[in-house]
């Protein structure tokens, strides 16, 4: 039986303005969808040429989850996005031409060609870079939580995993400090189905993951994640609401990888039916309608933005390719931070 509560979806413009949202920033998340997608699909080209080493992980399917949380976060809130969710770093401000040169391995990237071509993150933009084993960032974004909390800052931190990764037990610790301390988190679940080739029936036992907040003692919701509009009202709503001292909140956002778990992996083991239902509810393509039935986007508007997403990306393509690999001499710099480093907003 279902314990969290099931998100509506988002009826009507009046309820998005309500929600804190006008036209302008309508506009703003369909282009920041559009151009996280881009990115990726840029990535597998240049996969393909050879100018990404190592494998390569994509988040299509998931742009109106990781753009609809990202836009309700404040100015000085910090998360721990991981490779499923390009559309936070677009929505916090990170140049596509540094995500390129990360792809890429080169200098201008935000590890400065140091890290796996996903493991990126600009701290000064409230972000911090993941590892590998997904949930143990969980606990990092706690601990972030638990300093907001121990220096009055009316800040929140917002964690993602996947499904598969609420089977370690770093997501159940860190939920557990969370709902004991009621901390300032939102806990974010992208439930894309299929922990690499296990499907969702083999991986828990409640019908929802978000059904597992009530035992430590905060709200689950289950959320349509292809619903850009539905997911920012529930963050929005989870994040004020940790803001104020109203403790956590996780927000499961049911999607489907639309590819292989990388660009290895042809995920044979998902049923085609599937696939095909799931496109069908692509979450840009949904956006789009939904902004030309409720908002009036007109023909020229959605070009405009077509366009410039476009040009952005191509730019930005050429840019990254002219960044240097990085010297080899300069290999253990960063290790440590420096005091000048530490220097941000984000470690006051």
């Amino acid at each position: 039986m279902a314990i969290a509560r099931e998100a509506e979806p988002v009826g009507s413009l009046k309820e998005v303005r309500e929600a804190g949202l006008d036209r302008e920033d309508l506009l703003g998340v369909y282009r920041n969808m559009l151009m996280s997608r881009g990115i990726e699909e840029r990535g597998h080209i240049l996969y393909r040429q050879g100018k990404i080493p190592g494998s390569f992980y994509t988040g299509r399917g998931n742009e109106g989850a990781a753009v609809g949380v990202a836009t309700a976060m404040g100015t000085d809130d910090v998360g721990t996005p991981l490779h499923r969710d390009m559309g936070v770093h677009i929505v916090r401000g990170v140049e596509p031409w540094r995500i390129f040169a990360q792809f890429m391995g080169r200098v201008d990237g935000p590890t400065k060609g140091r890290d796996g071509n996903v493991h990126m993150a600009d701290s000064k933009l409230g972000l911090i870079a993941m590892v590998s084993h997904l949930p143990a960032m969980l606990p990092v974004a706690v601990g972030c939580a638990l300093a907001f909390r121990i220096r009055e800052e009316k800040r929140v931190a917002v964690g993602w995993f996947g499904e598969g990764a609420s089977a370690r037990g770093d997501t159940h610790e860190a939920m557990t400090l969370a709902g004991v301390r009621k901390l300032p988190m939102v806990f974010v679940c992208d439930n894309n189905q299929w922990a690499y080739s296990t499907p969702t029936h083999l991986e828990f036992a409640t019908d929802h993951v978000a059904d597992r907040a009530e035992a430590y003692g905060f709200e689950g919701i289950v959320v349509d994640g292809t619903d850009v509009l539905a997911v920012y009202r529930e963050a929005k709503r989870a994040i004020e609401k940790a803001r104020a001292g109203g403790g956590p909140t996780l927000i499961e956002c049911v999607t489907l990888r639309m590819e292989g778990h990388a660009v290895h992996d042809d995920a044979f083991y998902v049923p085609k039916e599937l696939f095909e239902k799931w496109a069908e509810a692509d979450p840009i393509e949904r956006f789009r309608t939904w902004l030309r039935t409720n908002a009036d986007m007109s023909d020229e508007e959605e070009d405009e933005i077509a366009g410039e997403v476009k040009k952005t990306l191509n730019d930005a393509l050429k840019r990254a390719e002219e960044s240097p690999l990085p010297d080899p001499s300069t290999l253990t710099e960063g290790v440590y931070a420096t005091p000048e480093d530490l220097d941000t907003p984000h470690h006051k």
